[in-house]
């Protein structure tokens, strides 16, 4: 039991240790990787570069708004390419399109990232599958620098599409690929594998994409290839049945559908995904290439809104509300009080490196979250507390009342913490989905990040402190727990450490 306790406290002793580090240093390197830990600040913070784009039609029919919302998308999709977390990207009348970058120092690298056509590709995944999100290396090249350096090359695991012929019905989902890309100190992308390009978005009819129903009411993608793509296709498919077909936008995996029956005449569904999945996928085949021209028609470097000044008040506004919170714990719960502002450091520590590594762009509505979430971090402490007392007055030894008060506290935690993160999904879903409302995802980020570890800290931290409390002398104190005498206890039991 003591080794083990040993062993918890070490490791929150480390875990504390490196989250410092990460927070105070703006580069980590571990062998000859490097990567940049640097704070990042949003427009309203630091401001940054806003450039105007006004679309064209590619051929003579006029732009739809289903075209200038699919180009907007590609766009906000582009300008987090460049490293600039939060980007603003939004219409404007006359078919315009505004984008702002927050913290841009490259202003020519930035422009031309934003003005590239996607380039959407089918490759050859052989037996491995693709996770969506991740970058991989193809016949036709490799992921750009920026890219990289924007952390983008890791995975993020969804349901994976299924490939199928038009009359196949039945399909299995995609997994984690094994082999992960990994990226040089400078940018560079270093390719495990290079995956050959079947099809290109451009040999794709993007008339004939369209979302289907099977006789299930399952959602599909239904797609046609254009000219000698279909015989093209179909050769490939015949002869991978059963292997994963990864399709990209500018390198990155957006589906790893795996092929279940040769796909002939050109004309071929994805099946298992969601309606809204299938959605996106749609109009990503559909418009795999920008579906407009654009024309930087002006930039221009814009002011923080708010600034070092909003900054400064934050951070005192944060001290105040910390202090505050402390002493409060500690004035009413005393010696758990004081365990609980320890652990509230830990986890001030460890929240901070977590926004630096991922990283998150931190507006003042991301600041504002965090700042919530340490509400959320004494919320659970404050539960796990009063059932301790509660043990300790029915009579039972502090051993036993730690373990029971946090036995008894946990689902109220649970419950609470989970409802929240749902609210922290649904304002991010918001966010990420209707133009010019991305700065709603940094607070529901930050928000849930700090949830999240505030969990950890009250149930770990908080727990692994008391635990070692009960092998001291301070475990037959009662006024070290805010207890009253114990001639009050209807038991006459006094708290015992062991």
């Amino acid at each position: 039991m003591r080794q083990n306790l040993y062993v918890w406290l070490v490791g929150i002793l480390l875990l504390t240790i490196l989250a410092g580090y990460i927070d105070m240093t703006d580069r980590v390197c571990i062998g000859d990787s490097c990567r940049d830990t640097s704070a990042r600040l949003g427009l309203d913070l630091q401001g940054g570069l806003q450039l105007v784009f006004q679309a064209e039609p590619l051929g003579n029919e006029q732009i739809t708004s289903e075209q200038l919302e699919a180009a907007r998308n590609v766009l906000e999709e582009r300008a987090n390419g460049t490293g600039a977390a939060e980007p603003i990207v939004q219409t404007a009348e006359g078919n315009r399109i505004l984008v702002e970058l927050p913290g841009i120092s490259n202003l020519e690298d930035a422009r031309a990232v934003i003005q590239e056509t996607a380039f959407l590709e089918i490759v050859d995944g052989g037996s491995t599958a693709q996770a969506e999100g991740a970058l991989i290396c193809t016949s036709l090249g490799k992921p750009r620098p920026e890219q990289v350096r924007a952390g983008q090359g890791a995975p993020t695991p969804t349901a994976a599409a299924t490939a199928t012929a038009a009359a196949t019905v039945t399909g299995t989902v995609g997994t984690t690929p094994t082999a992960a890309p990994t990226a040089a100190a400078s940018g560079e992308f270093e390719c495990p594998a290079t995956y050959e390009t079947i099809v290109t978005g451009n040999d794709i009819d993007g008339r004939a994409v369209q979302v289907v129903f099977d006789q299930a009411s399952q959602p599909q993608v239904a797609f046609t290839l254009k000219g000698d793509a279909a015989n093209t296709f179909a050769d490939f498919t015949q002869r991978n049945l059963g292997k994963f077909m990864p399709i990209t936008l500018d390198k990155r995996v957006i589906s790893s559908p795996v092929i279940e029956g040769a796909i002939t005449g050109g004309s071929g569904v994805i099946r298992g995904m969601t309606l809204a999945e299938a959605q996106k996928l749609a109009l990503q085949l559909k418009y795999g290439a920008l579906p407009v021209s654009l024309t930087l028609q002006s930039e221009r470097k814009i002011s923080a809104t708010l600034g070092q000044d909003a900054i400064d008040k934050s951070i005192v506004a944060g001290i105040i509300g910390l202090g505050l919170v402390v002493l409060f714990m500690i004035t009413y719960y005393r010696l758990p009080g004081v365990l609980a502002s320890v652990a509230l450091l830990v986890y001030s520590l460890v929240v901070y490196a977590v926004f630096k590594m991922v990283p998150v762009t931190l507006t003042l509505a991301g600041i504002a979250g965090f700042i919530l979430s340490i509400g959320m971090a004494v919320d659970a402490n404050v539960l796990i507390f009063a059932r301790l007392k509660e043990e300790l007055r029915s009579g039972k030894t502090l051993r036993a009342a730690v373990e029971a008060g946090f036995d008894h506290a946990w689902p109220s935690i649970r419950d609470s913490n989970v409802s929240t993160l749902i609210t922290c999904a649904i304002l991010f879903w918001f966010g990420s989905t209707f133009g010019g409302a991305s700065i709603i995802k940094g607070f529901a980020l930050t928000l849930a990040i700090g949830v999240l570890v505030s969990m950890f800290t009250a149930i770990t931290v908080t727990r692994t402190f008391l635990r070692a409390i009960v092998v001291t002398p301070l475990a037959n104190s009662r006024w070290a727990f805010h207890l009253e005498t114990a001639k009050t206890e209807p038991t006459g039991t006094p708290v015992a450490g062991q």
